[in-house]
């Protein structure tokens, strides 16, 4: 669902991919620009230890310069349109943010 709104190449738009390889990662999406993952988490990432590694690995990440932005699988479903604005606007501000060397 959330990819009907994220996918597509206009020049107002950042550029997302999907199921993006990173190392030995696949990040659910991904704006090369931004650098920018962004990671839909169901029910499999609410428990302590899967939420421990997520954080390992999220500042890992965070040390290589790539932002991940984490988003319920239930938002997506309640509020499409308001998830896709949110990732949409993160990844325009780390694009203006990178542009002016922050």
């Amino acid at each position: 669902m959330l990819w009907s709104r994220l996918k597509g190449r206009r020049a107002d738009k950042p550029i997302f991919r999907r199921q993006f390889a990173y190392e030995s990662m696949i990040f659910d999406f991904y704006c090369p620009r931004a650098a920018l993952a962004v990671e839909v988490d169901g029910s499999t990432h609410w428990d302590d230890e899967k939420q421990a590694k997520d954080e390992a690995r999220d500042h890992w990440l965070a040390r290589r310069g790539i932002a991940v932005l984490r988003v319920g699988a239930g938002e997506v479903y309640r509020n499409l349109s308001g998830v896709a604005d949110a990732v949409i606007l993160a990844a325009d501000e780390r694009i203006r943010s990178r542009a002016a060397g922050w």
